[in-house]
């Protein structure tokens, strides 16, 4: 269980540190065709030694857009782009559609832990405001890691069947808050938007933790489905933050 544990806090968003104050909202680069070797923007991060296969992202042609196409089969992954900015204020906008739900996922179980689609952003937590027995995990986690590991992470999540409006911790690790903003297959092939206040959420989410919003860490795109040995396709596009 510990082992699980550790690999989970390992799969919030592995980003580089946030390591200058940045008055303005950063930009995000975009989605790129091939993705750059870490550290750059948009590199493929995974598990520490991850033998599984990794989620496939590529940019496709779809309805008269290059977007970002996001597979995953059996496998994780997740696409991460670092920054290094203080914000007072920010929302982080995009927009997407799943083509392939994750068949048997369950976002409150860890069998079932596995999304169809999502986009996260992570906060540069100061490692006191963790929780004792958490910290000396991330502590852990990040020894193991070649890529430095974010204390706070929101995943907005297009799930199988939670409730839109479901918050909840990650079924591993409190590192990682989840926000269900869609679910099912209603809208499934069809473009929806989003945009979130993240200042706002991360006082909601892990403001028992911080009343100050810390510096943002890294946006990441991803999907897994190696829990439930499923399999999920979407796409993801215009994704930029704005104040």
């Amino acid at each position: 269980m510990l082992r699980r544990v550790l690999i989970s806090i390992c799969t919030a968003l592995p980003l580089a540190s946030a390591s200058a104050e940045i008055a303005e909202v950063p930009a995000l680069e975009p989605f790129p065709e091939v993705p750059a070797p870490f550290p750059g923007p948009w590199h493929v991060a995974g598990l520490p030694n991850q033998t599984k296969p990794f989620t496939r992202f590529a940019l496709a042609e779809l309805d008269g857009r290059r977007a970002l196409r996001v597979e995953a089969v059996r496998s994780f992954g997740n696409l991460v782009h670092p920054l290094a900015a203080e914000v007072t204020h920010a929302h982080l906008s995009w927009q997407w559609r799943v083509d392939q739900l994750v068949d048997g996922a369950d976002l409150r179980t860890r069998a079932g832990d596995d999304a169809s689609l999502k986009v996260c952003v992570s906060f540069d937590l100061a490692l006191e405001r963790v929780p004792f027995i958490e910290r000396q995990l991330l502590r852990y986690a990040r020894a193991r890691s070649r890529e430095p590991i974010p204390a706070a992470t929101i995943c907005y999540v297009w799930d199988t069947g939670l409730a839109p409006g479901t918050q909840l911790d990650n079924a591993y690790t409190r590192r990682i808050r989840t926000v269900v903003l869609e679910s099912g297959d209603a809208h499934r092939r069809e473009w929806l938007s989003e945009r979130r206040d993240i200042v706002a959420d991360f006082i909601r989410l892990f403001g028992d933790e911080s009343r100050e919003v810390p510096p943002l860490f890294g946006v990441a795109v991803g999907a897994d489905a190696d829990n439930t040995q499923s399999r999920s396709l979407g796409y993801v596009d215009a994704l930029k933050l704005e104040p």
